[in-house]
């Protein structure tokens, strides 16, 4: 419970140590997802980079060189280009990042001047992944080139083979296929490696996008789920532990004023259990309502999973979700808590309410006896007020703990602005990721359909001379990069929902859950952003096509 005589400001520390531990797990994250993605395009990258080379390998093969001289060249390129794009990240991560989390915790908090500082063991750890991740593919790539003799290797590449696929034995579907949409359909297996990285690249960046918006959506329905749907009080009064008739009159006036809309009685009393992954100590708020149907106006007890209503009967307590995940707690198990006096008590958990922030447990007076072994004594008040607005309520609250039998005031308005500001830094940093995602897509995109292009420059020649129009000619090549995607898309969504769930169990403090819904805006923005990348690229490709020499494309290089 917050006390403003005795914590003043602690709603502050908690918001700040709460960003701070979802920053420390999302930084742990991401780097992971980012990198795999990253492994990809660059992999694709290099490959192509010694295919286009496989010419000049001939020509030095035949030269008399030795193959580790062929290969030192490869080697020393993909050294000096990730070198260079290393010091480039490692200088941005120093800077820009740390200026935008500082802005995102600056927005909510007043903080010291930003201080930087280089690390060397992160810093030597990223060269070294860049440069197995760029040596490594065109290392290999190259010895494989470099296995064949230098005369075949003077001639360009030999297309893939193409076979009978499945389709072709579904008589009634590839019989009203057209001749392009059969073509289509040959060269998707035709070019299995390259269909494979199309999906798996666009996946990808589907998957970080969906996961950007969807952690916003799961993060940003709290604070209206939490103080609109569920808690309906606006404040909480406790009492001291003795007050005298003068003290509780004095509080009875001031409920009943022309301030308060309405008041319920209630036990309210701290206990804790150690849980979780460090095994803290768990501050738990139990409260006991002296009338059950009275107290259903004041807090909306309900399943979240299945939006069942939840009673407090006379045996068993119902505690929150988050609480429950942390103590690796069902229905119908026995929990163990200490209570105030650090006495041990147990109970049977007989459900597990929607509960966003801070851990609950509610019993009804008959429940509490059995498990307390004395009768439930009324000691706060659960308030709502005719204006609810963050100073009114303050200047309730205020006026309750002027008086000398209230311990302390919890009030809602607080835990809704530490609520906003965990949102709106996380929202920040969210940004950051949509906007890489963001960029992952169109470099992914534009990569692979580049080299798909350059790849099969004599085959779309072929085809321009033969008559088909520059149209027919784009989509010859890019019908099947609108396919994979369109394949690739559902795929990501899937990831992304597996790491929105995985982010929402494992970032968030002890004491917030993050909801696990997600909306209908994550779908729709990465499905579109890879809609629109893909589109854009398409009339690069149209504009590209149409200025092919087919003559130079198409001449023997024998």
């Amino acid at each position: 419970m917050y006390n403003r005589r005795e914590t003043p400001g602690a709603e502050g520390y908690t918001t700040y140590d709460s960003i701070s531990e979802i920053v420390d797990s999302l930084a742990n994250i991401f780097p992971y997802f980012l990198y795999l993605v990253a492994v990809l395009v660059v992999s694709t990258t290099m490959t192509r980079m010694v295919d286009e080379e496989r010419i000049g390998v001939g020509t030095l093969k035949a030269l008399g060189y030795d193959d580790r001289d062929v290969l030192k060249k490869f080697v020393f390129y993909g050294v000096t280009a990730a070198v260079i794009g290393t010091a480039i990240g490692v200088a941005l991560g120093h800077t820009l990042l740390p200026y935008i989390v500082y802005s995102a915790y600056r927005h909510g908090f007043t903080l010291p001047p930003i201080e930087l500082h280089f690390y060397w063991d992160v810093s030597l750890t990223c060269l070294a992944l860049a440069i197995i991740t760029v040596v490594l593919p065109a290392y290999l790539v190259a010895r494989s080139e470099l296995a064949e003799r230098p005369a075949a290797l003077l001639l360009p590449k030999a297309p893939a083979a193409g076979s009978k696929i499945l389709l072709e034995r579904i008589g009634f579907i590839w019989r009203r296929l057209t001749f392009l949409r059969k073509v289509t359909a040959r060269n998707l297996f035709r070019y299995k490696k390259r269909s494979l990285m199309t999906i798996i690249g666009v996946a990808g960046a589907v998957c970080l996008i969906f996961t950007g918006f969807a952690v916003q959506h799961s993060i940003g329905v709290i604070a209206d789920t939490q103080f609109g749907d569920i808690i309906g009080y606006d404040l909480i009064v406790a009492e001291n532990a003795h007050v005298d008739e003068d003290e509780q009159a004095a509080i009875n006036d001031l409920l009943s004023s022309d301030s308060m809309a309405s008041s319920a009685d209630v036990t309210y009393e701290s206990l804790t259990k150690q849980a979780g992954a460090k095994n803290d100590e768990q501050d738990i708020t139990l409260l006991v309502p002296e009338d059950t149907d009275e107290f259903a106006k004041y807090l909306d007890l309900r399943n979240r999973a299945t939006g069942e209503q939840l009673e407090l009967g006379d045996d068993g307590a119902v505690i929150s979700e988050r609480f429950a995940e942390l103590t690796g707690t069902k229905v119908g198990d026995t929990l163990t808590f200490r209570d105030a006096d650090n006495v041990e008590r147990s109970v049977t958990v007989t459900g597990i309410c929607e509960m966003y922030m801070n851990h609950f447990m509610f019993m009804s007076r008959p429940a509490y006896e059995k498990v307390f072994g004395k009768e439930a004594v009324t000691n706060a008040h659960l308030a709502t007020l005719k204006d609810n607005g963050t100073e009114a309520t303050e200047d309730m609250a205020a006026r309750f703990m002027a008086l000398s039998g209230v311990k302390g005031v919890v009030q809602s308005t607080m835990l809704t602005n530490v609520i906003h500001d965990i949102v709106n830094s996380l929202d920040r940093i969210m940004t950051i990721l949509i906007i890489v995602a963001t960029l992952l897509a169109i470099v992914i995109v534009y990569n692979l359909v580049t080299i798909n292009v350059s790849e099969r420059i004599r085959e779309l020649s072929t085809v321009k001379v033969l008559g088909f129009y520059d149209s027919e000619v784009s989509m010859y090549i890019y019908r099947e990069t609108i396919i994979l995607s369109a394949i690739a898309i559902p795929v990501g969504w899937i990831f992304g929902r597996l790491l929105q769930l995985y982010i929402i169990t494992a970032v968030p403090p002890e004491k917030v859950m993050f909801s696990p819904t997600t909306g209908w805006l994550p779908f729709a923005i990465s499905a579109g952003v890879v809609a629109v990348v893909v589109w854009i690229q398409y009339y690069i490709v149209k504009h590209n096509l149409r200025h092919i020499d087919m003559l130079e494309a198409l001449k023997s290089v024998d």
